[in-house]
């Protein structure tokens, strides 16, 4: 949760709102393609912002999420995935202002992890996430009431993704359970299924991605999609019976990810007969069928190193958002490695690129001028028991 600041926090102004390409705040977020990106910003915005960082100094410290666009990296002082910006904010206490340049969950995160006398800005407001939306606390509480009431719940475990709102991470460790991330998603399940006295009868509850989930469990550890059940929200009791329920090994809420989400055994099939020799490299936010399929399945961060250390002149399809991808391939041209997008249709997460050059240009100037905007800030008990659930993560082995 966050809480307005009403003597010195402005909301970004509705302007600036209007420069996201066809996103309605008030609908679910992500889930329409906005096509090509405007063309860069004009090269006053450049030195605007970079005379507004250099006027901060050491008070700012700019963290920018992979999937962000090329102006906005440009002014990054860290890159990397949610969980390790994250990190990289808490390891840096000296920073006034923490600007992240991602969505609304990564900086809830920052804000649980980091100082109290730290103040982390995010320049677009409705930069928000589609999967994180998919579950909120009020959904999630009645889902544990149906667990009760099928008498299960005190076999239950929650695992939540690190792409959730601060409610569901404090969810997370008010009963219990921990964070994961993409990369460590099999550590935090084994750690789950031991924290019950019997192990065979320990079931998961994972938040927010069905497809993670589904993919650690089947595919990493060998458990079948008869152990997995989808539970849906919008339905009565989930959609599911009670013996679906305690039949179930994993439990896994309907939510996914609107871009990963976009790919299809189709693309992996299309992409093998036009480029032959391909290697097909995708995220675990993909479908099963996709991941299945595929001859590579990481993290943001394994992707980018596979790519590292992949020969000169192979050819590779990654099945993760665009801005990345080209990026990638950009970097690794010389090296005379080809990488292209899995989908033949483009599409950027809307969401991330609405943090714009012209966004991150009235934040820095506005906290050069000594007026704070767009903070995120969550409640004090929503902290504590979201931060129980990150610690838990920390301390897996």
């Amino acid at each position: 949760m966050t809480t307005a600041q009403p003597l010195d926090v402005q909301p970004t102004p509705l302007a600036l709102l209007l420069l996201g390409r066809e996103a309605d705040p008030k609908s679910e977020r992500g889930v329409e393609c906005p096509g090509d990106l405007p063309a860069p910003s004009d090269p006053d915005l450049v030195e605007r912002a970079r005379a507004a960082k250099a006027k901060l100094g050491e008070k700012v410290f700019v963290l920018g999420h992979h999937y962000q666009r090329d102006e906005v990296i440009e002014f990054a002082d860290v890159t990397g995935d949610s969980f390790k910006l994250a990190r990289d904010a808490a390891a840096r206490p000296d920073a006034e202002y923490i600007v992240f340049c991602g969505v609304h969950f990564m900086a809830e995160s920052a804000d649980i992890l980091t100082g109290d006398d730290q103040q982390v800005i995010l320049p677009d407001l409705a930069a928000g996430c589609s999967m994180a939306d998919m579950a909120t606390a009020e959904q999630v509480a009645e889902c544990w009431d149906v667990l009760t009431e099928a008498g299960i719940a005190d076999q239950v475990v929650p695992v939540s993704y690190m792409n959730s709102s601060a409610d569901i991470k404090a969810f997370t460790g008010k009963h219990g359970g921990t964070i994961c991330t993409s990369s460590n998603a099999e550590r935090a399940l084994e750690w789950a299924f031991g924290q019950r006295e019997d192990r065979a009868t320990t079931k998961v509850l994972f938040l927010p991605d069905q497809h993670l989930g589904r993919n650690t469990a089947v595919r990493d550890m060998g458990l079948s999609l008869d152990d997995c059940v989808v539970y849906n929200p919008h339905k009565p009791n989930g959609g599911l019976t009670v013996e679906e329920l305690r039949a179930a090994k994993m439990i896994l809420w309907r939510g996914h990810c609107s871009v990963h989400g976009r790919f299809s055994l189709d693309s992996v099939n299309d992409v093998r007969e036009r480029i032959p020799g391909v290697n097909v490299l995708v995220h675990p936010e993909c479908k099963h069928e996709v991941v299945a399929a595929a001859d590579q399945v990481g993290s943001t961060e394994y992707i980018i190193k596979a790519l590292e250390a992949a020969p000169a002149g192979s050819k590779w399809a990654i099945g993760t958002e665009l801005n990345l991808v080209r990026r990638l391939a950009n970097r690794f041209a010389p090296e005379g490695k080809e990488i292209v997008f899995l989908d033949k249709t483009v599409c950027f997460c809307s969401t991330m690129n609405r943090i714009d050059l012209p966004h991150l240009v009235w934040t820095l100037e506005s906290l050069a001028d000594g007026k704070v905007v767009n903070r995120i800030q969550v409640d004090e008990e929503t902290e504590h028991f979201a931060k129980l659930a990150l610690e838990r993560m920390l301390a897996l082995p």
